[in-house]
C-alpha cells in the first residue's frame, strides 16, 4: 500500500476515534445523570422524548424548518504538527459542529438515549460505529469513493424521508411505551453489547440496531456524503490526484 493512501486510512482512524470519543462522553454523561431518575420521572422523560424524537423526525423529513437547527455551526481547529493528532481533533471538532442536516439524526439519538439512560453509553457507541465505519471503508478504497458517491446521491433525498417516517413511528413508540413490547418480541443475541445490555431485557437492543443504522444515515446525508473523498484527503495532508497517481504507478 502507498504511502498516501496509508496516511489517509490511518487518518480516518483517528478521526473516527475522535467524534467516537466525543459521542461515548455523551452517552457516559447521560447514563449517570440520568440513571438515578425516579420511575414517575422517568415516565414524563418519555413523553418529552417521544415528542422531542417526533419533532425531529419531522425536521428530517423537510415537514418542519427551524431556522437555528438548519444553520451550519462549524469549529475551527487548526492542524497541528502530529498529523494524527490533528485527525483526532478534527474528529471531535466533527461532532461538536454537527451539521444542519444530520442534526435531526444525532438528535433523535441522543434523545431516545436520554429516555432510556441505561443504555446510553452503548447507544452512543453503536451510533459512532454506524458513522465511523463507512468513513474507513471510503478511506480504504478513497480511488473509487468519489464515482461511487456520485452514483449514490440521488437517492439521498428518498432515503432521509425513509429514515425521518422511522424516525416518527420512533418517537410514538417511545411516547406510548410501545417500543419495549417489540423489544420483546425481537430478541437479537447481540455478542459485543452482551454486557452493556440492562438485565431486565428492555429495549437495549433494538436501540442499539437502530442508533447504527443512523450512524449509516448520518453519514450517507447530503451534508457529509458528497464531502467525504475531499475531507479524508485534506485531513491526511494530501490529495486525491496524489492518491489515485500512487495506486497507478503501483
Amino acid at each position: 500500500m502507498d504511502d498516501a493512501r496509508t496516511r489517509i486510512i490511518i487518518s480516518s482512524v483517528f478521526f473516527v476515534l475522535g467524534f467516537s470519543t466525543i459521542f461515548a462522553a455523551l452517552g457516559v454523561l447521560l447514563q449517570s445523570a440520568l440513571s438515578g431518575v425516579a420511575y414517575d420521572a422517568q415516565n414524563i422523560l418519555r413523553y418529552v422524548g417521544g415528542a422531542i424524537i417526533i419533532f425531529f423526525g419531522l425536521l428530517m423529513m423537510g415537514i418542519v424548518k427551524v431556522d437555528f437547527l438548519q444553520r451550519e455551526h462549524k469549529l475551527k481547529v487548526k492542524k497541528t504538527r502530529f498529523q494524527y493528532v490533528s485527525s483526532f481533533l478534527f474528529g471531535g471538532a466533527f461532532a461538536v459542529g454537527w451539521t444542519p442536516c444530520v442534526g435531526a439524526v444525532l438528535g433523535a439519538v441522543l434523545t431516545l438515549a436520554a429516555t432510556q439512560p441505561q443504555t446510553a453509553f452503548p447507544l452512543m457507541l453503536s451510533y459512532s460505529i454506524g458513522l465511523g465505519v463507512p468513513f474507513i471503508i471510503a478511506a480504504i478504497f478513497i480511488s473509487q469513493a468519489k464515482g461511487t458517491i456520485k452514483k449514490l446521491s440521488p437517492y439521498l433525498h428518498t432515503l432521509n424521508l425513509v429514515f425521518g417516517a422511522i424516525i416518527v413511528i420512533l418517537g410514538i413508540m417511545v411516547a406510548t411505551g410501545t417500543l419495549s413490547i417489540l423489544a420483546s418480541q425481537l430478541q437479537f443475541e447481540n455478542i459485543f453489547f452482551a454486557n452493556a445490555m440492562p438485565s431486565d431485557g428492555s429495549i437495549g437492543e433494538v436501540t442499539l440496531v437502530l442508533a447504527f443504522l443512523a450512524g449509516i444515515v448520518s453519514f450517507l446525508s447530503p451534508c457529509i456524503l458528497p464531502i467525504v473523498p475531499a475531507y479524508l484527503t485534506f485531513i491526511a495532508g494530501t490529495s486525491l490526484n496524489e492518491a489515485a497517481q500512487k495506486k497507478e504507478v503501483a
